[in-house]
């Protein structure tokens, strides 16, 4: 049975995974060092909170389930007591691209993310439609990174992650760099910044009068057909109205080098902010 060591179990992403890794075939260890988290775990999901040492004793994997900016205070600190192959698995892709994690090429670095549930989906049940983080009732998509390490090492990742993340739909395997791209690059950069313009142009339509209730209604309305469309979910083609409103609307909305967010340069500053 592999032994997994969970650091942050109690905090507000290392909760959710106590409670998959729970019924899981893996033995886990649970580190919290804040009270509210120890009783979190405690009283939500019985499980007792073990000190940093005996947690990584005999411990074949290690997840940090710790925020960006303490991944590389918490990886320096318990490095010296991982043994060689050790798997350190790690969240998210930004404090692994900016190179944080120890200079350990006897260890394994693993870096896993969820997609979250897709918008379009075939959920029926109230729980799943209402998971939009996914991990409790909603299924949903992964990306997985193999950073340095044997490659048979990938699959005991992957299958972890499979259980922290579940229910899994489509496992994809790609680099930490790619996975720079899709976070902070495509995910946030630009989906979550265009979503906050949507948000303020909102604002913008009831400063001039609009019901802010029918304009919400209005826009999420047409977000979702026009998504469908745009992304090929449903065959459709876009009215010659709105074909023109995109021509001229774009330019009006959007840089002429916007794409340059994806440069490597970018892509490194946005992580650095991040971290």
């Amino acid at each position: 049975m592999t032994g997994i060591a969970l650091f942050g179990a109690g905090g507000k992403m290392g909760y959710r995974l106590a409670r998959n890794l729970k019924t899981s075939p893996f033995e886990v260890r649970h580190v919290e060092v804040s009270e509210a988290g120890r009783a979190r775990l405690a009283n939500d999901l019985g499980i007792a909170a073990v000190s940093p040492e005996t947690a990584l004793q005999g411990a074949e994997v290690v997840i940090l389930a710790v925020p960006d900016t303490l991944i590389r205070e918490v990886s320096a600190a318990i490095a010296p007591r991982l043994a060689p192959g050790t798997m350190l698995m790690v969240l998210d892709a930004a404090a692994p691209f900016a190179g944080h994690l120890p200079q350990r090429p006897d260890l394994t670095y693993f870096v896993t993310h969820p997609c979250h549930p897709p918008i379009f989906n075939d959920e029926s049940e109230r729980a799943a439609r209402h998971d939009h983080f996914g991990g409790i009732a909603a299924k949903q998509h992964i990306v997985n990174a193999l950073m340095q390490g044997p490659d048979e090492t990938y699959v005991l990742g992957e299958s972890i992650a499979r259980v922290i993340w579940a229910p899994v739909m489509r496992s994809h395997r790609v680099t930490v760099e790619q996975m720079a791209l899709l976070e902070p690059g495509l995910s946030e950069t630009v989906c979550a910044s265009l979503l906050d313009v949507m948000r303020e142009a909102i604002d913008a339509v009831v400063a001039h009068g609009v019901p802010r209730e029918a304009a919400r209604d209005f826009l999420l309305g047409h977000m979702n057909i026009l998504a469908a469309v745009t992304f090929g979910e449903v065959e459709g083609v876009f009215s010659d109205a709105c074909n023109k409103a995109i021509q001229f609307g774009k330019p009006i909305l959007m840089q002429p080098d916007w794409k340059r967010v994806f440069e490597p340069d970018e892509i490194a500053a946005s992580i650095r902010r991040i971290t």
